[in-house]
């Protein structure tokens, strides 16, 4: 198991940028893929965007060109740019590793968007 922990988040206006960290107790390098998922008020939680150990990014349709995840392995940290936000984007922020079976979840960040 590895212990994640999300920062960044707050209030943003339409348009606007934010960047989300997700800081891991331990090296990135060895878990197969990390993820950020959201989950809006009243909503299922939903895949935004994910990286795997090679490099390899994934995006939900509704964040593609708006939003990039990416790693610093040095800093065992996970980011995700959040560019030109909308207010559908408004949920809350969780970070996922998954190293072979076992999957771990951080607490979770607000991000707002609203003027």
């Amino acid at each position: 198991q590895v212990q994640l922990v999300e920062s960044g988040g707050g209030l943003v206006q339409p348009g606007g940028s934010l960047r989300l960290s997700c800081a891991a107790s331990r090296s990135i390098f060895s878990i197969d893929a990390m993820g950020w998922y959201r989950q809006a008020f009243g909503k299922e939680r939903e895949l935004v965007a994910t990286i795997t150990s090679g490099g390899r990014t994934n995006y939900v349709d509704s964040v593609k060109g708006r939003f990039t995840i990416s790693s610093d392995n040095a800093k065992n940290t996970v980011y995700l740019q959040m560019t030109s936000v909308k207010p559908e984007d408004t949920a809350v922020y969780y970070c996922n590793a998954k190293a072979g079976w076992a999957s771990s979840w951080g607490q979770g960040t607000q991000v707002t968007v609203s003027s």
